[in-house]
């Protein structure tokens, strides 16, 4: 084996042996934007929002579809579940005078809390983390 074909071998392991660090580095994971991270709490509407409906719908939140609500046991508090029937994908409405969650499409129904109550669905609502700053509703996914 000459110099020639010997550099141009070093030449091809160091390119195959930084290709994975080039590739890690690209990968969405790696990247922070606080966009789109569901680790971070996103703001999805205002308490002024919220008191003035009785509700805040957000059907194209960061963290996905959220609906916020005051928890009926501690008004306090606020509840977040993600609006789409676990049946089949339905979006249930907040029924604040029997303080449930039901679905227009087959009257499943569910907690504030997200749980299933009356069949057909089975599971639970996705949930969310929620927090508030100032007059900005925030939530994460859990």
């Amino acid at each position: 084996m000459d110099r020639r074909e010997f550099l141009g071998w070093v030449g091809v392991g160091c390119l195959a042996s930084s290709l994975p660090v080039a590739i890690a580095s690209c990968s969405p994971q790696n990247q922070t934007n606080t966009s789109t991270n569901s680790a971070e709490f996103q703001v999805v509407g205002t308490l002024t929002q919220l008191k003035a409906e009785g509700q805040l719908l957000d059907k194209k939140s960061s963290v996905g579809r959220i609906l916020v609500i005051p928890d009926p046991a501690n008004p306090d508090t606020l509840l977040a579940v993600n609006p789409t029937c676990t049946h089949e994908g339905c979006t249930v409405k907040w029924q604040a005078e029997k303080s449930k969650f039901i679905c227009p499409c087959h009257e499943a129904e569910f907690s504030p809390k997200g749980e299933a109550l009356k069949s057909p669905a089975k599971e639970p609502l996705t949930t969310y983390m929620v927090k508030v700053e100032g007059d900005s509703i925030l939530a994460k996914s859990t």
